[in-house]
């Protein structure tokens, strides 16, 4: 049984109030405090769900020791792109933009997947790291999906790539991260760190367990 500060409700509730709160301070006059980022996590199902995911796919991920793992459960304004060390168990968690096909209204949370070309939705499921480019978005590395829930990245031309509104000041200024088109996006000051440890033949897992 979850607890009920892990609840949709009340975990929206608490992280909103850390992230606007200093903006409340200036309406009083107050100077403007800093905005809290939330503390990250890796719950142990998401954990247990991307272990799963690479044993299920074990042919198709031929380099084991790091997976990056996407908790879309929590806003874009946390660190939810969890790189795991696979023997250590150590944890590095990163900011990362999720698809504007996934948040029509922009509330900075993950609202539904897709799979659907040009839906510009993020997809769940795992995917397996490919080949380095450089395109539209500078340095990228492009993926592809192994589940059928996200079977079109590719055709999609879904990746990963930096983007200037996935970087930390704009959960400054707006609360939020920019939305991609359904790419893993990262601030460019993370996408050198992720471009490296997640190089060809590795396992990115996206999820949420909250699907309401």
């Amino acid at each position: 049984m979850r607890n009920i500060i892990d609840t949709p409700v009340n975990r929206r509730g608490l992280l909103g109030a850390g992230i606007f709160g200093g903006l409340a301070l200036a309406a009083g006059g107050t100077s403007v405090a800093a905005p809290l980022i939330p503390a990250p996590r890796l719950r142990p199902e998401v954990r247990s769900r991307a272990l799963a995911a690479m044993s299920r796919h074990i042919d198709r991920i031929k380099v084991r020791d790091l997976i990056g793992i996407c908790d879309f459960d929590d806003p874009s304004s946390a660190p939810r792109f969890h790189l795991l060390d696979v023997a250590s168990g150590r944890i590095d968690s990163l900011l990362v933009a999720h698809g504007r096909g996934s948040d029509p209204s922009h509330t900075g949370w993950l609202q539904k997947f897709s799979n659907a070309p040009g839906s510009a939705a993020s997809s769940s499921g795992a995917f397996v790291t490919a080949e380095e480019y450089y395109g539209n978005h500078g340095r990228s590395r492009r993926i592809d999906g192994l589940d059928p829930t996200n079977s079109n990245a590719r055709a999609r031309a879904v990746v990963v790539h930096g983007a200037w509104y996935a970087e930390r000041q704009m959960i400054a200024q707006h609360g939020k991260l920019g939305r991609s088109e359904g790419c893993f996006a990262f601030g460019e000051s993370d996408l050198a760190q992720v471009m490296a440890r997640l190089g060809p033949g590795r396992l990115i897992y996206a999820d949420k367990l909250d699907r309401a």
